[in-house]
């Protein structure tokens, strides 16, 4: 029977299969970060432990505040307490552990690919909705919440529900100036953030097989945004050459058999997927979020919708609600919103090809802004300052920080204040998400770039015109 790329990697780690079609799955990888600190003490109280300690790596991420560089630079309280308590469990279950003065350490979703703990075929899953990362790589990977990271470190397998299956098709050739984050903008504003509810989504068409590894990264990263737990992509050669030689891939005889299975990833040429979408990337350009959620999203050459326009009474209160909280007015051009700060980084946009993106627009220029710049790994960081990016961007008068996820939420100390504005590449925009009353737009690393040397969102293609000319 034909089949999808979906349903080959989920049968290959069934268990077995309830009446009630719950289904129980083996985990390959599990990836845990700081904000799950309390788990440790609660499964030892229960009399558990750790049933496979090598398949488990644990990240600071969340809690850094991105001006530290080792633990007494984190203020006391919950966010120390949350990276202590990581590493020494670490130490106690002998599981892996990025500790936050280790190279390799950063955002959770950053390093499990660049160190090749993300593979093709895998299972992996992580107590973080953004896990749908990995599956940029061609595995599944799933969020899940504190109940089943729980169970998933007593038993290295979770209870789930299979979903359906969508197929999400981009043609065409993106133009001068669109990138990975516009593509996922314009998938969620066509479906919407509850088009993916219940489905598995794999992205394909020519527009996802030109895209560097890390921009299909960016699209899987926000498939949780359009309401799908589930983003993939089959691997190609692209994945192979990028997963070859990291440390942990398979080597020798055992990397040939690896790859070799890995090019049998994909979904059949017959096989039938649940839904199907396909959109026209020709039409891409790029995108700014006006409201607070990600499908509220428009090309910067367009202007604040009127709800008046909008003929569904629930949906026009919902559009005046988001004009009012965002504090902009309907038909007001896009270009003509003033940001109060810019934030680049997140793991949606923090790796090497993002900041290289940022840093070219910068280039020769001064922020209007205050901008956080923050790599999304030790090895990010010391590969753009090894390119010079981290000069580039100091020049400008931009915070060249430590790795983390910063302002992507309100977490670690690093926020908007109440009524500020920010670009930000990160992937939320609900109300509050990088501080109380906070208002934030999400753009990707070029026109974050932009805002941030014009002080407002600017079409970045304009940008690249005026330096050619």
């Amino acid at each position: 029977m034909a089949s999808t790329l979906f349903d080959k990697i989920w049968n290959e780690h069934t268990i077995f299969t309830r009446e009630d079609g719950n289904t129980l799955l083996y985990v390959d990888r599990h990836l845990i970060h700081d904000l799950h600190f309390r788990l440790f003490d609660q499964l030892k109280a229960e009399g558990h432990s750790i049933r496979e300690p090598d398949k488990l790596f644990g990240v600071p991420d969340h809690s850094l505040p991105t001006t530290a560089k080792s633990l007494a630079d984190i203020p006391e309280g919950e966010m120390r307490e949350a990276v202590e308590i990581l590493e020494r469990a670490s130490e106690e279950h002998n599981f892996t552990h990025f500790s936050m003065t280790d190279d390799r350490h950063g955002i959770v979703h950053v390093i499990g690919p660049e160190q090749g703990i993300t593979q093709p075929g895998l299972l992996l899953a992580c107590g973080d909705s953004h896990t749908s990362t990995h599956g940029a790589l061609g595995c599944i990977a799933l969020g899940i919440g504190a109940t089943e990271v729980k169970h998933l470190l007593a038993t290295q397998t979770l209870w789930q529900r299979k979903p359906k299956t969508m197929r999400i098709t981009i043609n065409g050739e993106l133009g001068f100036g669109v990138t990975a984050k516009d593509v996922i903008l314009a998938v969620i504003r066509e479906i919407g953030t509850a088009g993916g509810t219940g489905y598995a989504i794999e992205y394909a068409g020519p527009i996802i097989e030109a895209m560097s590894m890390e921009g299909r990264m960016t699209v899987c990263n926000m498939t949780i945004e359009a309401g799908s737990r589930f983003g993939l992509i089959a691997p190609d050669v692209k994945t192979i050459a990028y997963v070859h030689g990291r440390p942990y891939a398979p080597e020798g005889a055992e990397w040939s058999k690896a790859e070799e299975y890995w090019r049998t990833l994909k979904s059949d040429d017959d096989a039938a997927f649940d839904k199907e979408v396909v959109i026209d990337g020709n039409a891409i350009a790029p995108m700014v979020t006006w409201g607070n959620s990600p499908q509220w999203a428009l090309p910067i050459t367009d202007a604040v919708p009127d709800p008046a326009d909008e003929p569904d009474e629930s949906l026009r209160a919902t559009m005046a609600a988001a004009i009012d909280y965002m504090d902009i007015q309907p038909g007001m051009a896009l270009s003509d919103i003033a940001v109060d700060m810019v934030f680049i980084g997140s793991c949606t946009n923090s790796r090497i090809e993002d900041l290289r993106a940022a840093a070219e627009v910068v280039n020769g220029r001064s922020a209007k802004v205050r901008t956080l710049v923050v790599p999304g790994s030790g090895l990010v960081k010391k590969q753009a300052e090894a390119e010079g990016l981290d000069k580039i961007f100091t020049d400008a008068g931009m915070e060249w920080r430590e790795p983390g996820c910063s302002m992507c939420l309100a977490v670690n100390g690093e926020t908007l204040g109440a009524g500020q504005r920010s670009a930000s590449t990160s992937n939320r925009n609900f109300r509050g998400r990088q501080g109380v009353g906070s208002r934030t737009h999400l753009v990707s690393p070029a026109m974050a770039a932009a805002a941030a040397v014009t002080g407002r969102f600017t079409d970045v293609r304009e940008l690249a015109e005026a330096r050619r000319s």
